[in-house]
């Protein structure tokens, strides 16, 4: 038998170190060992490269006598999913070659190894142990122990010249990987490996061959990079062959060999949304982002109670108008930003400073207006000729005020939605239109109501004195709403900016209400501010910086959920952004309210938050892997829920408990 160490054992592995000699011959200068692990029925450890998360084996020989060096040698892993993360390694049994280089050839040899393993199954276990071998100086091997390192020697990757696989290209972009490959010899069952350091991690590739099976295409999708880019080393498996090489970088995205077609969802599939969609758009007319311009319509007619019924009609019909056609144009370009490769979300567009200092300006005039500082007329000539239009007077009014709910409707969410969205953002084209029309058709059903009833306006009370409390009360929502949209515009551009723009909000009013200008003076001088102040929020906008996350919670990092999950913790992650009314809703109402706030501080729950407010490429990539395009989104890990389970976008105490409870240790 040749010469073993005593073993290691634990529930999870037992470990030993073995040796094809079982003494030193003379004038040797080399040992052939290995590191033997048998790993108990659902336990894995992991390679030098383990993936998403994960610890390699290590080995320090300190202690040892008359050993120079000890090289591991890494058989091809596989690839497992643990706690839904990518991770490579082996299972069942696995032994690691090491070469050990002597110092003084043919004498005797003491090794002291010194070993750190982490072998995972439900719950990873780290462990640390010693082993030890004396070898004395002789003649002696083991065939047993030689077949048995030889065996797994013998998967040990070979470079392109030996392996008969050469590794072509490798392409890397912001999102992925592109590796192509190919062999005279058909691929089977090829597998891709790619090592880039611990800053970059990649999800499940998608692999695919040719026709003839000679060549390999892949791509791993990127979820966490450095800017600094480093030299890629690539180990490609295809059952019982192994190639590691280091590519030069490509700069040309390769194209797949084939193209692989979704299935399409049937007409009951696509009515189910719709319906979902219809059902979302509604329920945002009572949002807080929504409400007061509908509000501000409605009172705005019963000052016209002497029009014709006909009036009302149009008027409601156009403003239903004005949301279709901008859910349209909401649509139409998301289908242009993806054909083109650019992912976009639900209500992404309060991430850019310019359409946040838009709307800032716009409701600030408003709510200025509507407090009597300044009356916006059209130039006299004009309001002549409106007035001989007759009925027709002020539709283009009414669509724009249909426009602009709309607009405000998009940081919100609400149930159904999520689902409806993620859906068109994941389907054809025709699904994107389905989806936007059914939610501009939800959000218009007010003012569809009221042109199909007219008379319902009648119903309100009659014009009085109550409406000039009305008139401030929404004047004061319209300025909250505006303040709320500064506050978020000071997160993603800074304060600097935020400061700048509500001195030219201020300077906009000024102009507007002095009464000594003339109307072109004015009109030139309040589009050049408007104009100014835009253009300007870009040039200032503050590079970005990380932001404060309630002390309560930690910052979200995709890496650490297995880890902790691993060490029977529970993890609840909340993807929030302060333009995100919804997620401010669900924190005050249901989040930051006992007994959930109890239980997420407690010692086996790690409430995570991911930040949102500005552009994140692996916050936008963690969503995608949920097929989720916009926020809120929550999600609990644990123990007994490893792949997540996910909550809906308007949070409930019963709900958020209950979920706790499910993923956690029992």
């Amino acid at each position: 038998m040749a010469e073993v160490s005593e073993p290691y054992t634990s529930p999870a592995v037992t470990a030993r170190l073995i040796s094809v000699e079982n003494a030193v011959p003379p004038n040797a200068t080399t040992l052939s060992l290995g590191l033997d692990l048998k790993l108990e029925d659902g336990w894995k450890a992991y390679w030098r490269s383990p993936g998403e998360v994960g610890l390699p084996p290590q080995i320090s020989w300190e202690g040892s006598q008359n050993l120079a060096s000890a090289e591991i040698l890494w058989p091809a892993p596989e690839r497992f999913t643990a706690f839904g993360i990518e991770n490579f390694g082996y299972h069942d049994r696995v032994v690691l070659p090491v070469q050990a280089l002597l110092e003084d050839g043919g004498r005797p040899a003491r090794l002291e190894a010194q070993v750190t393993l982490l072998t995972c199954s439900e719950i990873c276990v780290p462990h640390d142990f010693d082993l030890s071998l004396d070898l004395p100086a002789g003649i002696g091997i083991d065939l047993n122990a030689g077949d048995l390192i030889t065996e797994f020697a013998n998967k040990v990757p070979l470079d392109p010249a030996a392996s008969g696989i050469a590794i072509d290209t490798a392409v890397l972009t912001d999102d992925a990987l592109y590796v192509v490959a190919s062999s005279d010899k058909s691929f089977a069952m090829p597998d891709v490996f790619p090592e880039m350091g611990p800053s970059f991690t990649f999800g499940k590739p998608d692999i695919r061959t040719n026709s003839t099976g000679t060549q390999v295409w892949a791509k791993l999708p990127l979820y966490a990079r450095n800017d600094v880019v480093p030299q890629v080393q690539i180990t490609l498996t295809d059952g019982p062959r192994a190639v590691t090489a280091t590519p030069s970088w490509s700069q040309e995205i390769p194209q797949p060999p084939f193209t692989l077609v979704k299935s399409r969802p049937d007409l009951s599939q696509i009515m189910a949304i719709a319906i979902f969609a219809l059902l979302g758009g509604l329920i945002l007319n009572v949002m807080p982002c929504v409400l007061p311009v509908l509000s501000i319509k409605l009172t705005s007619l019963l000052n016209q109670g002497d029009r014709p019924v006909q009036h009302f009609r149009y008027s409601f019909l156009m403003s239903a108008l004005g949301v279709l056609v901008f859910m349209w144009g909401l649509a139409a370009v998301i289908l242009i930003l993806q054909s083109v490769g650019i992912t976009v979300g639900w209500g992404v567009q309060f991430q850019s400073p310019a359409f946040l200092a838009v709307m800032f300006l716009v409701l600030a005039v408003f709510a200025a207006n509507l407090f009597c500082l300044f009356e916006i007329s059209l130039p006299s000539g004009l309001q002549t000729r409106l007035a001989r239009s007759g009925a027709r007077a002020g539709y283009g009014g009414d669509f724009a005020t249909g426009a602009f709910a709309a607009v405000l409707a998009t940081p919100c969410s609400a149930p159904f939605l999520g689902t409806a969205v993620a859906f068109a953002l994941t389907g054809r084209p025709v699904d994107v239109m389905v989806v936007f029309t059914a939610l501009g058709l939800g959000l218009a059903l007010p003012y569809l109501l009221f042109a199909w009833k007219p008379g319902l306006i009648r119903m309100m009370p009659k014009p009085g004195g109550w409406m000039i409390v009305i008139k401030w009360v929404l004047g004061a929502l319209l300025a909250g709403t505006a303040a709320w949209l500064l506050w978020v515009l000071s997160g993603v551009a800074g304060a600097p900016v935020a400061a700048f723009v509500l001195v030219m909000a201020i300077l906009f009013a000024v102009v507007a209400a002095f009464p000594k200008i003339g109307s072109v003076t004015r009109t030139v001088s309040l589009s050049a501010i408007a104009i100014f102040s835009i253009a300007m929020t870009g040039s200032f906008t503050s590079p970005a910086e990380a932001r404060q996350v309630d002390p309560n919670w930690v910052v979200f990092d995709r890496g650490e959920i297995p880890r902790l999950v691993s060490q029977g913790k529970t993890v609840f992650v909340d993807v929030t952004a302060d333009w995100c009314l919804t997620c401010k809703a669900n924190k005050a109402l249901v989040l930051d309210r006992a007994p959930v706030a109890d239980r997420l501080q407690g010692d086996d729950v790690t409430p995570m938050q991911a930040d949102w407010t500005r552009s994140d490429p692996a916050i936008s990539r963690y969503l995608e892997s949920y097929d989720r395009f916009g926020i809120p989104f929550n999600i609990v890990y644990g123990p007994n829920a490893p792949d997540g389970l996910i909550l809906s976008e308007v949070l409930s105490t019963g709900a958020v408990m209950t979920a706790l409870k499910e993923a956690g240790l029992r």
